[in-house]
């Protein structure tokens, strides 16, 4: 099989996002590029996502949160529902 070169033009900022996350998909960008042209040809156009389940905002928040208060020692911790509740019903 014969291969040739394609040059595009992207944002910089583009490139190294794409990067990155192909990076951590085990892809470089060579290849992420044949999948996706080889995958548009076989289904005749934008055929599919590839991502990373990354959380969102607010889910980002409330782990960051979760991990202080599990790290300060005066954090109250409960080890059954009953004495949970009844700090949360006080």
């Amino acid at each position: 099989m014969e291969s040739t070169n394609l040059n595009i033009r992207i944002e910089k900022d583009v490139k190294v996002k794409a990067e990155k996350l192909f990076d951590a998909l085990g892809l470089n960008m060579t290849s992420a590029v044949n999948i996706f042209l080889r995958q548009a040809i076989r289904e005749n156009g934008i055929p599919f996502e590839i991502k990373i389940n990354t959380p969102n905002e607010i889910t980002l928040a409330a782990i960051q949160e979760g991990k202080a208060i599990a790290s300060d020692k005066t954090s109250a911790g409960y080890n059954n529902m009953e004495d949970l509740r009844a700090a949360l019903e006080s």
